[in-house]
């Protein structure tokens, strides 16, 4: 079984981030819906156990996280035109789709510029 430890502040504020925006179960003023209480991960200290709803719904959505919190390995890639670090899916270079089109336009710069000079 895995070892608790301290989550890091970062960690923390990710949680805290991902529950307040994408958890579907969570409402400002009330907290977790299901449970009629504060939302047990915006108090989360330790790693161990996860709200199950969490766990499975909403961690997934940031896979860097995922992998800090639950020991598993993501491949970590950076974006060839912004820097920014991604999990990378089979070959795929660019971050996102804004990035792709960025690098298709400067390819295609540079193509027709070398094809006038």
């Amino acid at each position: 079984m895995d070892e608790t430890r301290e989550l890091t502040r970062d960690e923390r504020a990710a949680i805290q981030k991902l529950v307040t925006k994408m958890c579907a179960n969570y409402q400002r003023g009330y907290g977790c819906l299901p449970l009629e209480c504060e939302c047990y991960m915006l108090g989360k200290w330790w790693t161990g156990a996860y709200c199950r709803y969490f766990q499975s719904a909403v961690l997934p959505l940031d896979p860097a996280l995922e992998a800090a919190l639950t020991g598993g390995a993501v491949d970590m890639c950076s974006c060839a035109v912004c820097g920014k670090a991604f999990p990378s899916k089979n070959r795929q270079i660019y971050c996102s789709a804004a990035c792709a089109k960025k690098a298709q336009r400067r390819q295609q710069r540079d193509h027709m510029r070398k094809k006038r000079g």
